[in-house]
Parts: structure tokens; C-alpha cells; sequence
């Protein structure tokens, strides 16, 4: 008798958890916390999961539902919660573009590489160009923001930075001059506290070249600097354009 009741009450409880009413036919999507859907729409969503959800409000794999969505183009992170009786909602986080990364991909304020389509990029924000090997996103992002600052007196800012195979870096500012910084001596000591990479180990060259930079320009009598090489402990080597005069010219 017993059993004849178990019975019942789990194909009871199987026909109820079946039932049309409980197929996933609303989904909601909203931006997490301190975050904005720019790019992300349920257009989107619904072309990454179509043929992927499986189940219904019961058995709904979410986790296999999230693994798809977090690979459409601009979604960092989604959760994703049941809504009773036949719905989903979907919290999530987009990368924010912070920098285009070498080729074809971007870079999110996170020094996390992302692929997404750059016509997409807001047209009132200039993104820098940064170049640099596998596994040095992170890098790349800290030392932007910390050159970034110790350039701010003078009112330039990155145009594109890149970093060699041997961590050695090279910077061009939006008024055309080129930075040779050299080698990055503390990207490979990761400090055990913070988990990071030491300061910039050349900030102090580039304090030197910030606070010499106006008196320089008032002396160059008009001539158009275009590299500086901040390689020197006591110094900097300054190279001027090539200046080509109106008689050369003719010649050619």
C-alpha cells in the first residue's frame, strides 16, 4: 500500500513538473549593479542559447545556458535565476572596452582580452592601441594607468603602447612623440602581498622627462622633437624631425 502511494505521488509530482505551463517562454535581461547593457540585446542572446535550452523551469541546465551566453560578444559575466512559472533572468555584466589589443581584439578595464566587433566602440571615446605577447594583459593595463599619471602634468596621453617579447616598452602620445622606455625590470617580480607587479621601475625617468618637457620645448627655437629615449639613468637622448626645406624639394 505503501509503495502503490510513493508510487503515485512521484508520477504525480513527474506529470506536474512536465507540465506546457512550466516550458521557458520569457526571458529578462538586466544589467548587473554599477553596470549598462550598451551592446548586449536579447537578440543576441536568443541567436547563443537557440537549440540550447533544454528542460523547463524545473530542469533547465543553467549552468550549460551560462557557458553559452558568456561566449556572445560583449558579455563578461551572466547569472542566471529561475522566474516562476517560465522564466529567466539574466544579470549581466558587459566587458568594458578599454584599449584595442594587438590585431582585431579589445581589452576590458579588467586587462582582460575580449573579442567583439570595433565598430562597436563608442565613437566619443578614443581608445589607445596596445601591442604586447600572450599573458601580459594585466601588465599592460597597470602600466598604462600608472604612466598615464605620471604624464597627466603635461596634458598627453597614450596613443599606443606596446611591449616586446622582452618586456621592453615603447609608447607614441596623441601629439606624435615617441617614448623608448626600455626594459620593464619589475614585470617579472610578482610582489607576494598583492599579487601584482612591482611599480613602474622606470618611474622616475619619466618624472625626470615630465618636469623637464616644458623648458625643453622654449628652447628648441621651433624645432619638432619625435623621440625620447628614457633608457639613461641621469638623462634622456632627444631626436628631432628631419626637416625637409623648400629648395630640397624643388630638386626633387
Amino acid at each position: 500500500m505503501l509503495g502503490a502511494v510513493i508510487a503515485l505521488l512521484l508520477g504525480g509530482g513527474y506529470w506536474f513538473m512536465h507540465r506546457p505551463m512550466f516550458n521557458i517562454t520569457q526571458m529578462v535581461l538586466e544589467p548587473k549593479e554599477g553596470n549598462a547593457l550598451l551592446h548586449v540585446s536579447p537578440a543576441n542572446i536568443q541567436s547563443a542559447i537557440a537549440g540550447h535550452v533544454q528542460g523547463n523551469f524545473f530542469t533547465v541546465n543553467l549552468e550549460t545556458l551560462k557557458e553559452h551566453i558568456e561566449k556572445v560578444s560583449w558579455v563578461r559575466n551572466v547569472d542566471i535565476s529561475r522566474v516562476w512559472p517560465n522564466g529567466l533572468l539574466l544579470r549581466i555584466e558587459e566587458h568594458e572596452a578599454y584599449a584595442k589589443w594587438n590585431e582585431n581584439q579589445l581589452l576590458n578595464t579588467w586587462g582582460e582580452v575580449f573579442t567583439a566587433n570595433r565598430e562597436e566602440l563608442d565613437d566619443n571615446i578614443v581608445y589607445p592601441q596596445y601591442n604586447g605577447p600572450d599573458g601580459s594583459e594585466k601588465l599592460m593595463v597597470q602600466r598604462s594607468g600608472e604612466l598615464a599619471t605620471l604624464l597627466s602634468p603635461l596634458g598627453i596621453t597614450i596613443d599606443t603602447m606596446s611591449l616586446s617579447d622582452r618586456y621592453a616598452w615603447h609608447v607614441r602620445l596623441n601629439n606624435g612623440l615617441e617614448l623608448i622606455l626600455g626594459r620593464d625590470g619589475g614585470a617579472e617580480v610578482v610582489d607576494p602581498l598583492g599579487g601584482k607587479q612591482e611599480a613602474i621601475s622606470f618611474a622616475e625617468n619619466v618624472q625626470r622627462f615630465v618636469q623637464a618637457w616644458p623648458v625643453l620645448l622654449s628652447r628648441t627655437q621651433g624645432k619638432t622633437i619625435n623621440k625620447v629615449d628614457l633608457r639613461y639613468t641621469k638623462g634622456f637622448a632627444v631626436t628631432f624631425a628631419t626637416v625637409v626645406n623648400e629648395e630640397s624639394k624643388e630638386k626633387k
